[in-house]
């Protein structure tokens, strides 16, 4: 967040990108640190201490910014599978160890050229291009930043950045690599394939007892009862605790009234733009399309394709510009723009359509302000109702008693196993959390009271495990069938392997692809020309990697998406990777730039950890994330 403010709309793609080069390495050598370090110290590299606080506060920032991209908000649990706790702590952590080689080297920058960086950045100019205090101003407080706390944390980026930008200065691939990357990814090939019917190329005969008994032995962990399991089941779920609640119509008016104009159905238009390189490109254009009859052929005149300057349906804070914004929602109907000049391009702009807002009353609203009332105080009642289920556990109460207590879901599952299902094959739960009880009922033990298991929702699900069913070996005569069935599977397989490969000798031979086919009951099909990433239709990407370790009209057999037959393909042609663009080049450059900077990173900042030390207090984590007392995976 900190670095898209910093830098602005000039080079803030750079910096981002570097700032997750810094994420990226700093990940490795975490995981093997856990250990206490001082109360309220979460972490400590060096000198430089990271506090449970910096920590929180780094880590709802990380949150934030996901959610805002995502459109929603983040549950705990799905910040966790995220990773947002371990890159939050990897950022962090990399930071950290910045500073301190920083100040051990005593480097530093003044005020007077912090409040220049402030002055000269992009991102806080107004449409004059001047520095503005109230863009500045706003800009904070909608990242959630004081002035004091920008100031100390662009002071602390830009000494960082005297380290890294100096590390990685002149690190840039040599032009033979870029040459042999672009001809790996660029060659194309033409694949020739078909799919026997090896029904009518293979007879599976009818296996014998002695097979029969044979594969039995050879298979044993097949045929076996499952570990079966009975376990009691406490559920405190979120939309549980949000349909016990009661909220008021005068909760629901007053936050409608405070907050009326998020319900607003914002006024959307279609809009067209046309992209010019200069003003005096854009005025001749704006001469000739003004008095068109049809605006789209005019343009399509002018070498614009409608797909091209058609911008579809937007509101006004879709758009990116503000003086593009204020036009295009000042126009009428149909009506063309004179020239202008935005902070890319100068445009003239069409409006084709104009979708009305409307606000929204709170008849209409009332169900979904209630439910967002209540989403905001599910968080809290749920972390108050786990407090309570604890408490009466540690008083030695029953999950079957503290769920009649409290009111909450309670079951008693005769039999699971690790699939979930029971002996003959049904659901043990039907619940939507039914995998994670699943998890928690085989990682606990009969007569220890396991941990409380984190649900998706954010809820929580106390499972204890009742007693234990190991799993038992079936006898031979109880699953003769299905003995016979994978013996005559895995026969069949053997047997299309084999077909498969005297195929594949008979092309190698001289026979054609054609001729094979025909004689084999499959459709000759071709690829158009792929590359090794190509999927193309009907043949599986293990296939496509197969023909791209072949010489050209060399053969082979895959196996299907399936796994239950092989497909015949042959090289029909390769083509080399054309001269690369200047483009191409550019890019390719600027990617194994970043993958060497990346490298490089990594060696720098593990060799600081190395030389100054780091210490992680698992506890003070756990206590930042709110799971003190439960069960946290290690950041690895």
């Amino acid at each position: 967040m900190l670095d898209a403010l910093r830098r602005g709309a000039l080079n803030w793609m750079a910096k981002i990108l570097l700032g997750l080069l810094i994420i990226a390495f700093a990940v490795w050598g975490v995981a093997d640190v856990f250990r206490g370090y001082g109360r309220g110290t979460l972490a400590q590299i060096g000198k430089t201490e990271i506090s449970v606080d910096e920590y929180r506060q780094a880590y709802q920032d990380e949150m934030t910014s996901v959610s805002r991209r995502l459109g929603r908000r983040l549950t705990a649990e799905q910040a966790k599978l995220l990773g947002i706790e371990q890159r939050t702590l990897s950022r962090l952590i990399g930071v950290a160890a910045i500073e301190t080689h920083a100040r051990n080297l005593g480097l530093a920058i003044s005020d007077a050229a912090i409040a220049d960086l402030i002055r000269e950045d992009p991102a806080f100019r107004d449409l004059n291009g001047k520095f503005s205090t109230d863009v500045f101003r706003a800009a904070l407080r909608q990242n959630g930043y004081s002035e004091a706390r920008y100031v100390t944390n662009r002071r602390k980026d830009e000494v960082r950045e005297q380290l890294t930008d100096t590390l990685l200065v002149g690190l840039a691939p040599p032009q033979l690599m870029i040459d042999l990357l672009h001809r790996y990814r660029d060659e194309t090939r033409v694949i020739e394939f078909f799919t026997p019917d090896y029904d009518k190329l293979i007879k599976v005969p009818e296996p014998g007892e002695a097979k029969l008994q044979e594969y039995y032995e050879q298979n044993k962990r097949s045929f076996t009862t499952p570990e079966l399991r009975k376990v009691n089941v406490l559920l405190l779920t979120r939309s549980e605790v949000k349909s016990r609640m009661t909220i008021s119509e005068d909760e629901i008016k007053a936050a409608y009234e405070q907050e009326k104009e998020k319900f607003n159905i914002p006024e959307k238009r279609r809009i067209q733009q046309l992209a010019f390189p200069d003003r005096a490109a854009a005025d001749k254009a704006y001469a000739e399309l003004s008095g068109a009859a049809n605006f789209t052929e005019a343009a399509g005149k002018l070498g614009f394709k409608e797909s091209d300057f058609d911008l579809g349906l937007l509101a006004r804070k879709d758009l990116i510009d503000p003086k593009i914004a204020e036009t295009a929602f000042a126009l009428s109907k149909d009506e063309l723009s004179k020239p202008v000049d935005g902070q890319f391009s100068t445009v003239l702009l069409r409006v084709s359509e104009i979708v009305p807002g409307k606000q929204r009353t709170l008849e209409e609203v009332k169900d979904e302000v209630r439910d967002r009332l209540a989403e905001e105080r599910a968080s809290h009642e749920l972390q108050t109702l786990h407090e309570s289920v604890e408490n009466e556990r540690s008083a030695g109460k029953t999950l079957k008693e503290i769920g009649e207590k409290l009111g909450l879901t309670y079951r008693e599952i005769a039999e699971i196993d690790r699939s979930g299902k029971t002996a003959d094959g049904k659901p043990s739960l039907e619940h939507a959390e039914a995998s994670r009880v699943t998890q928690a009922a085989f990682a606990g033990s009969v007569g220890l009271e396991a941990e409380a298991t984190d649900l998706a929702d954010g809820g929580f699900a106390w499972v204890d495990v009742v007693s234990v069913t190991p799993e038992k070996q079936r006898p031979f005569e109880a699953v003769r069938d299905e003995v016979k069935a994978a013996t005559v599977e895995a026969e069949r397989l053997r047997e299309i392997s084999a077909a498969a490969s005297k195929l594949v000798e008979r092309l190698a031979g001289g026979a054609t692809m054609e001729a094979l086919a025909t004689e084999t009951g499959g459709k000759l099909q071709s690829t158009p020309a792929v590359t090794r990433t190509t999927s193309p239709p009907g043949l599986p990407h293990n296939a496509v990697q197969q023909a791209f370790a072949l010489p050209q009209g060399g053969a082979t057999s895959a196996l299907t998406t399936d796994g239950k037959s092989r497909i015949i393909l042959r090289v029909a042609s390769i083509t080399p990777a054309a001269p690369p663009t200047a483009e191409q080049t550019a890019n390719l450059k600027s990617e194994l730039t970043r993958q060497f900077q990346s490298d490089v990173l990594a060696e720098y900042v593990a060799a600081l950890q190395t030389r100054y030390g780091l210490t992680v207090n698992d506890a003070a984590l756990k206590q930042a994330l709110g799971t003190a007392g439960r069960d946290q995976p290690d950041l690895e």
